[in-house]
């Protein structure tokens, strides 16, 4: 097997750092030196970092965990189940159960045996201290971040961290491949002359809880579609319909029902990033059914001012701003007056803002009983310019334009620093979200063919190039947006939760055939991503079910940040 990573046998410190949040803390920090000796006076350092969050059990518990006896130690950022150990309750910590039970092998080669058995979002690093060996990886999505710094004659060490300060001299990150565990060999480390290997530890024995495969059964092309409208659901997708329903229902109650408590707090536990869109309306509402009627669900929705739109509205169309735009700003103003909107409140007036204040109206009629706080997140142009740098480096080492759009809507998102207001009589008031726990959409477009490139593939390649597109969004979900996203909304000490990412929902969806789920014969509102809109009708959200895709930073104006201009070209480097 080829090497990954090569490390030189240079007499330096070995560096593991879980998670250093924007703000110290939030919950407990301990630093933790492993001191290793070798032939000819050679030793070796190994220092642990550990901010921690408690989102998992009762007690609060210091990390990095140890075991002062073995002398073993995990650094655990993760949110799992364990299939092994059905009986695991949302009351215990998910980190001291997998520690101990990696603690109780027999033989250490069967470290990656129980790590492939974990279900959910996590990075790790455990040494075990009998074999002097360091294992670690991340969850086969991605879902939390782990880079690493391969050592350099300029910078001999070996480095993982689960946060990223940026661009820096001292070092070079780089995302972790999310296929497979690795292992470093510490001892031999010691007793080396020349090259020691990161080994990938790979075999079905450490990889069985990955994401299925896409079900490539393709339909006739002579087959008529199963849907004309979302009013009634054909027979042959009733059971699929149903299935998703309860998957997902399962999916959103798992990642819920142990988030901890404070007694102390009259405001929501929970937050979803909300734009008004079928994907955060179906898990709000899914979410909804799990959540104590006495606390509220904030609802975080942020949108971006865009000066050179406030200029032209102010002082004309200065320096000629194309038509299409113009007509929308004036369709937008005009809607504004209607409404007796302030000025301020028409400036954030995005596409996500107002099919977020449609949507949660429709969720009002739904749940009456609820108070949902539709968080209104305004950031001024100078503010955001501001953030940037920082914003910058926790993403790093992403740095294409639309990393940074994306990164910036989720960052000012994740803060929770608004305003709300019960209802249009009623005068804003600032509110800022305690919400520890944040629930993404993300993953359903990606599953259920809900991009435009899908209907290019179907027009290029028929059923053959959707079933081939669809497989490579799930290959590199872990890759685009994930560790960006984690490092993100974690320099805020705040979690997001994917309910569509599910191993369960992810297998569920992927064993379906492609014309179960998505139709691209069919408009736009109701072929892409058919069998969700047909599940969120079936739920009551009627608004939702028919509500079209916008990404993020278009939706958000996030994407309009530079000069108060689009952007082009997302794939571009950032200067």
């Amino acid at each position: 097997m080829p090497p990954e990573v090569c490390y030189r046998a240079w007499t330096a410190p070995l560096r593991v750092a879980r998670r250093r949040s924007h703000h110290p803390g939030p919950d407990a920090q301990r630093t933790h030196t492993i001191n290793l000796s070798g032939p000819d006076g050679r030793d070796l350092s190994v220092y642990c970092y550990s901010s921690e969050l408690l989102l998992r059990g009762d007690a609060l518990i210091v990390q990095p965990h140890i075991n002062p006896t073995t002398g073993d130690t995990l650094c655990w950022n993760g949110e799992a189940s364990f299939p092994m150990y059905p009986q695991i309750s949302i009351r215990e910590n998910d980190g001291a159960r997998l520690f101990a039970a990696l603690g109780a092998l027999p033989d250490p080669a069967l470290i990656p045996t129980i790590l492939g058995k974990v279900e959910g979002p996590y990075a790790l690093a455990y040494f075990h201290n009998g074999s002097r060996r360091l294992f670690f990886g991340r969850d086969p999505l991605g879902r939390r971040s782990l880079l690493m710094h391969a050592p350099t004659k300029q910078a001999p060490y070996f480095f993982l961290s689960s946060a990223s300060a940026g661009e820096r001299v001292g070092y070079e990150v780089a995302e972790l491949d999310t296929h497979c565990f690795y292992e470093l060999d510490l001892g031999a480390l010691l007793g080396a002359t020349d090259f020691i290997c990161v080994q990938r530890r790979t075999g079905s024995h450490c990889l069985q809880a990955i994401p299925a495969r896409v079900n490539r059964t393709l339909p006739s092309e002579s087959e008529r579609p199963f849907v004309t409208s979302l009013d009634e659901i054909p027979p042959q997708l009733s059971s699929a319909v149903d299935g998703l329903i309860s998957r997902l229902d399962r999916s959103v109650r798992l990642r819920i029902e142990n988030i901890p408590k404070n007694v102390s707090l009259d405001k929501g536990q929970l937050a979803v990033l909300f734009s008004g869109g079928i994907d955060s309306t179906v898990i709000t509402f899914l979410a909804h059914r799990h959540v104590p009627l006495d606390e509220p669900i904030d609802l975080l929705n942020v949108a971006f001012e865009n000066p050179r739109k406030i200029q032209v509205k102010r002082q004309g169309n200065v320096g000629g701003m194309p038509k299409r735009e113009r007509r929308a700003l004036m369709i937008a103003e005009k809607d504004n007056l209607a409404a007796n909107r302030s000025d301020q409140e028409a400036d954030y007036l995005v596409p996500d803002r107002e099919t977020g204040l449609q949507q949660v109206e429709e969720l009002r009629r739904l749940c009456p009983e609820r108070q949902w706080n539709f968080v209104e997140i305004n950031v001024p142009f100078a503010e955001a310019q501001v953030a940037r740098e920082e914003v910058e480096a926790f993403m790093w080492p992403r740095r294409t334009v639309m990393d940074l759009s994306l990164a910036m809507a989720l960052f000012f998102a994740a803060r929770g620093v608004g305003q709300v207001r019960d209802n249009t009589s009623h005068p804003y008031q600032p509110y800022k979200s305690p919400a520890k726990v944040l629930l993404n959409g993300l993953g359903s477009d990606e599953l259920l063919g809900g991009y435009g490139r899908h209907r290019a593939a179907y027009k290029t390649g028929g059923w053959q190039g959707v079933v081939d597109e669809l497989q490579l969004e799930i290959d590199r979900i872990p890759s685009r947006n994930m560790g960006r996203d984690d490092r993100v909304i974690s320099s805020h000490g705040k979690e997001t939760r994917h309910p569509f990412l599910s191993l369960d929902v992810v297998a569920f969806l992927a064993g379906l055939p492609v014309n179960f789920k998505m139709d691209p014969r069919l408009d736009v509102g109701l072929g892409d991503k058919m069998l969700l809109r047909l599940a969120a009708r079936k739920l009551g959200l009627l608004e939702a079910s028919i509500r079209k895709k916008r990404a993020m930073q278009f939706g958000s104006h996030s994407a309009r940040m530079e000069n108060g201009t689009p952007n082009a070209g997302g794939e571009l480097l950032l200067k």
